[in-house]
């Protein structure tokens, strides 16, 4: 074996060729899904939490007042503080608060709060008091 054939590069073989292409491609496709959740991550849209009352329900001396919560923006948030009060002759008379943990979007919470007095002598306003954002 003379030394210029010991340094003459071996070439590869069909196998090897077909394996780093395929490699390369995948990896290639990768980063590719990387950089476009990204980029559209950073495009979605704030938390949009709307909130819907239904009638209320006697159950013995209570009254049950069932909400849902729907978050309809395009992030995820979390420690939803939803407050209701029922105002008589325009004074809090009863209030409660409820804390939903984690609501992603396009996803829905349902609750209630229980009342003593019957919501229908007065004012009713439930609404989203504040989030977070993970």
């Amino acid at each position: 074996m003379s030394q210029a054939d010991s340094h003459k590069p071996e070439s590869r073989s069909v196998a090897e060729q077909v394996s780093f292409f395929l490699a390369l491609a995948i990896l290639l496709i990768i980063v590719s899904c990387v950089g476009y959740l990204w980029v559209s991550d950073r495009t979605q849209s704030p938390s949009i939490l709307e909130i819907s009352t239904h009638s209320a329900e006697q159950r013995r001396a209570s009254y049950y007042v069932p909400f849902t919560v729907t978050n309809l923006g395009g992030t995820t948030a979390t420690t939803v503080q939803v407050i209701a009060e029922l105002r008589v002759d325009n004074e809090i008379v009863e209030w409660g608060e409820q804390t939903i943990d984690f609501l992603s979007r396009d996803e829905e919470a349902e609750g209630a709060f229980v009342f003593v007095r019957n919501p229908t002598d007065g004012e009713l306003i439930v609404r989203v008091a504040s989030y977070s954002e993970p």
